[in-house]
């Protein structure tokens, strides 16, 4: 049983620092951003890490808490070597004289509702060179992305679901 010292000290930290998941992914996107580990460059991500979410905690939804860390981890992990891949593709697809990229708009249907995890699925899509995530239905039963070489509609649909989806759900259990 928690004393009201540390009750106390709990709602404080949650006071001042109300998303520390999202704060710890801020700081780590804003350090990929500027590609420098500077402690100058350190201490900025620190401060918009600490302020954003402190400053926009009104405008956002309750969020739904991480899980499995371990897997957040290992998700991260496969979207940057994706990200990796997917640069590497798309370069040398731009660079082939032979090869002729085929544009296309595929319907992805949603497994998951929640919006953060949605969010999350469409924006780690726009990361991966290739792919946009161009629009969400409103019911949120599906995303339309545009991909720029697409041979299979359907094994981009599974790869999605396995790659990026699935793992999101275990993540956050839902």
């Amino acid at each position: 049983m928690k004393s009201a010292h540390q009750a106390g000290h709990g709602r404080l930290a949650s006071r001042w620092l109300p998303t520390p998941t999202l704060s710890l992914l801020l700081l780590v996107v804003w350090l990929l951003m500027v590609r420098s580990l500077a402690p100058g460059q350190l201490l900025l991500g620190l401060a918009l890490a600490w302020s954003i979410p402190l400053i926009t905690r009104r405008f956002w939804d309750p969020l739904p808490r991480v899980k499995h860390p371990l897997k957040l981890l290992r998700f991260a992990g496969h979207v940057l070597w994706d990200i990796v891949k997917a640069n590497l593709h798309v370069s040398l697809l731009i660079l082939s004289p032979r090869r002729t990229p085929h544009p296309g708009f595929v319907e992805y249907p949603l497994e998951v509702q929640e919006p953060l995890t949605i969010t999350l699925l469409a924006n780690t899509i726009t990361l991966t060179p290739g792919t946009v995530s161009t629009n969400i239905r409103l019911d949120r039963s599906s995303l339309l992305i545009h991909v720029l070489d697409l041979d299979d509609e359907q094994a981009l649909i599974e790869e999605i679901r396995q790659r990026y989806e699935r793992p999101l759900k275990e993540i956050f259990e839902c």
